[in-house]
């Protein structure tokens, strides 16, 4: 049964292969620690609403804050899966999707840190740029089985 109903069917069109591809590089950043690469991802307005509910706007803030953050603690790596993209308008989408993550050392999932990921892209000039990307904690309060049904989904992913 498919839980997800905003899945698209058929074959992606080439903003939608954009979108997940400029999300992708946007995690990969992170994986790598890259504060000055993760941040270019966004436009120059753009906003992040953190796991911890924490927000930055704009790319200088990004930047900066990713930077510390890297500074301060061994962060760890995003595994995830992209559950929908949808283009709202030819210069408009919305990529939703769900991670975990493997804290740094580690070869686990960690479950406390499963989230789901939204985010808000725009195209100007040709060019696809993050406005929003939001990263809520996928927690399921009172509802261990739909952590271990996400975490048991994301584990199969790592190589």
């Amino acid at each position: 049964m498919n839980n997800y109903p905003f899945q698209q069917q058929g074959s992606p069109s080439s903003n939608e292969i954009e979108v997940r591809t400029l999300y992708q590089q946007l995690l990969d950043n992170w994986n790598r620690r890259n504060a000055d690469a993760f941040a270019s991802s966004f436009a120059e307005d753009g906003q992040v609403i953190g796991f911890d509910g924490s927000q930055m706007a704009g790319q200088a803030e990004i930047a900066s804050t990713l930077r510390q953050i890297f500074t301060d603690h061994l962060t760890g790596a995003y595994v995830s899966k992209v559950r929908d993209v949808r283009l709202l308008s030819p210069d408009v989408a919305i990529l939703r999707a769900v991670v975990g993550m493997v804290p740094h050392a580690q070869s686990e999932i960690e479950p406390a840190l499963n989230a789901h990921q939204t985010l808000i892209a725009t195209k100007h000039d040709d060019q696809w740029r993050i406005t929003l990307f939001q990263n809520t904690p996928a927690q399921f309060h009172g509802r261990p089985e739909l952590v271990q049904q996400l975490t048991d989904e994301l584990r199969q992913l790592i190589k």
